[in-house]
């Protein structure tokens, strides 16, 4: 089974759109949904271990300007 994660984002002011269009073109993410609440965007990630993962969020979505701070949640069960 692949990992899976929830990463919740915090954006500039305004830089929603064009964060979420940089992470819809990155390999792994499987959803990039803008929301309404504390955070800006919730995406969803699926990758082969949790180390990719990681990878993915500290060198891939990490660097995309326009981010102020990110969460990530590791899934531990799907159904």
């Amino acid at each position: 089974m692949a990992a899976k994660a929830y990463v919740l984002i915090e954006t500039a002011v305004g830089r929603n759109k064009e964060v979420a269009a940089a992470m819809e073109r990155l390999k792994g993410i499987k959803s990039v949904d803008i929301v309404t609440g504390p955070y800006d965007i919730i995406a969803i990630l699926e990758e082969e271990t949790l180390n990719d993962i990681g990878d993915l969020v500290t060198g891939k979505i990490h660097p995309i300007t326009g981010i102020s701070r990110t969460v990530t949640c590791l899934a531990i069960r799907s159904t």
